[in-house]
């Protein structure tokens, strides 16, 4: 059994937002096994059995790890990752039982962070998982977002609006930063709920409605003029564009 350590979890009043990994493995008992590895490390998985699917699940979500193999039904490993790199810096373990030193460069000329051979070692999988996201969050991820006359500084969890600062609650906090990451991406109140509370959305809208609700009252108190955040009816919540 491994070792719980819930690593790179970002905290802000005992509120936790847990790094999210995508597991693209069409062989059930590898993606059940790898999916396991992620949660005793303290990450939150989800399981694509196709490459299409994979694609379906980039679109809808922000990720900060994807577990990739490359012999995949409806789409390959090597287009993911060329379609990924494109326009994102998503870091990506390429895991794969083509062994010939000629992929691997490939893989990683083409953008793959690292690479891992099958059969692999769990072991092994949590440290280069560990490995590549402390490489990611120190070298990649942005310390400030913006949009507007909003300012999020992710380090300090702090936030500025029109250069004032921001008193907001921790589930605040974390929705603001999962609309501001895809300004243009409407989220689902599923998507926000697993977002802020880092679990499973059980259907109570409630209590996304209502935490939306204080944010852009807060935010309509720091600039009465701006409205930053649309409802999108029947779907979701969006920053204002």
């Amino acid at each position: 059994m491994l070792i719980n350590k819930s690593k790179f979890i970002y905290q802000w009043r005992c509120e936790i937002l847990i790094m999210k990994i995508l597991i693209v493995e069409d062989d059930e008992d590898i993606n059940k096994l790898l999916s396991e590895v992620v949660k005793e490390e303290g990450y939150k998985p989800k399981s694509a059995y196709s490459g299409t699917e994979a694609m379906i699940y980039l679109d809808e979500e922000n990720w900060d790890l994807i577990l990739l193999d490359l012999m995949l039904p409806g789409l390959s490993g090597e287009s993911i990752l060329n379609k990924i790199k494109e326009k994102s810096n998503i870091p990506i373990i390429v895991i794969s039982a083509k062994d010939e030193q000629s992929m691997k460069i490939d893989m990683l000329r083409s953008g793959a962070d690292d690479f891992i051979v099958k059969p692999f070692d769990i072991e092994e999988v949590s440290a280069r998982i560990e490995s590549v996201l402390r490489r990611y969050i120190n070298e990649f991820k942005a310390d400030i977002l913006k949009f507007r006359d909003i300012e999020v500084d992710l380090q300090a969890k702090s936030v500025k609006v029109n250069n004032e600062n921001l008193s907001l609650t921790a589930s605040e906090y974390l929705i603001l930063v999962t609309l501001m990451e895809k300004p243009n991406k409407v989220f689902s109140k599923a998507n926000i709920y697993e977002s802020a509370w880092g679990e499973q959305f059980y259907g109570d809208d409630n209590i996304v409605n209502v935490h939306v609700s204080h944010l852009r009252s807060k935010l309509k108190k720091a600039n009465p003029k701006e409205q930053y955040i649309d409802t999108i009816w029947g779907l979701g919540y969006k920053m204002k564009s």
